[in-house]
């Protein structure tokens, strides 16, 4: 049976390049009350290779200032090597955001 940071896991591994999605959608979509648990899971991911914690960001469109990989500058790099474009260091929902299959 899988633990709650393994379902974290599991969905944040559908979001595909080039797109992004919010701690608060990944809650929603488990039934997690509180989207800070969906940012412990993500600091604790032991493998960033495989699970793009990169691509979750919060419900304002703005990055992790603690992203646990390197940091903001880090995050931002990655976006933007999959072809995310920011506006005023935001990432526009309306072009970007992932929408998961209900």
């Amino acid at each position: 049976m899988m633990n709650t940071f393994d379902k974290v896991y599991k969905l944040v591994e559908k979001v595909p390049r080039g797109k992004v999605t919010t701690y608060g959608t990944i809650a929603k979509q488990l039934g997690i009350n509180n989207p800070r648990v969906v940012g412990y899971a993500l600091h604790a991911n032991k493998t960033p290779d495989t699970v793009p914690c990169h691509r979750v960001i919060n419900a304002q469109g703005e990055l992790s200032k603690d992203y646990a990989f390197g940091g903001l500058d880090v995050q931002k790099k990655l976006l933007i090597q999959e072809g995310i474009k920011f506006q005023e260091d935001k990432i526009p929902f309306e072009k970007y955001l992932f929408k998961f299959e209900d």
